[in-house]
């Protein structure tokens, strides 16, 4: 399963690389538009290759995303920490150890012949 991974992270790569090389076509930024940066009086520009500029998009969309996700699901993140505490304050008001193992679930027997070593 390992080289299947790495196989597809190197097609990826391959994807990646192919694209940055047909890509490299010099692009420029501008902060303002023409009517814009008259009236400022300045105009920032920057000149990059454009798969730069796509790369840089998509990161920050990534990032971006990411951040977002952290923040909305902080009520879930509140809510289990509440949880947590609840459950340690009941275990303490029955006289459960601390580092007592939770009960196991009931294994299904199909699994457990699945897991068990060859014994060949």
């Amino acid at each position: 399963m390992t080289y299947l991974r790495y196989a597809f992270l190197a097609i990826i790569v391959a994807i990646a690389v192919t694209v940055a090389l047909a890509n490299r076509a010099p692009v420029t930024l501008s902060l303002w538009p023409e009517s814009v940066a008259s009236v400022v009086g300045a105009s920032y520009t920057l000149t990059l290759p454009l798969f730069l500029v796509v790369g840089a998009a998509v990161g920050l969309g990534l990032v971006l995303g990411l951040v977002w996700e952290w923040l909305r699901e902080r009520g879930q993140r509140v809510e289990a920490a509440r949880a947590r505490r609840e459950l340690e304050r009941l275990r303490m008001a029955q006289g459960v150890p601390q580092d007592a193992p939770a009960v196991q679930p009931r294994r299904d027997e199909v699994l457990a012949i699945l897991e068990e070593p060859a014994t060949r």
